[in-house]
């Protein structure tokens, strides 16, 4: 259950990001043609750096949760100690 709302957070925190680089264009207060204003320099920083982290962790959980159904454990299982 943690699992799944960690990576819902991390969807919707990517998902905003992408939404902040898009914004001054959908939008239109970033005029065509004209340079960034400061408000899109900063939306693209903030929307870039919260889209690149959320995205990285989520490549992070992905391979965490890879190499443990490799390894015969499933995400948000209880470990069982095999070597007894």
């Amino acid at each position: 259950m943690k699992a799944k709302l960690g990576v819902s957070a991390l969807v919707l925190l990517f998902l905003a990001g992408l939404w902040l680089v898009a914004a001054p264009f959908v939008v239109g207060y970033q005029p065509s043609g004209a340079a960034y204003t400061d408000a899109t320099v900063n939306d693209l920083w903030v929307g870039g750096g919260l889209a690149g982290l959320s995205f990285i962790a989520l490549v992070v959980y992905a391979a965490d949760a890879l190499r443990e159904l490799t390894r015969g454990r499933h995400v948000g299982s209880p470990t069982v100690d095999r070597t007894a």
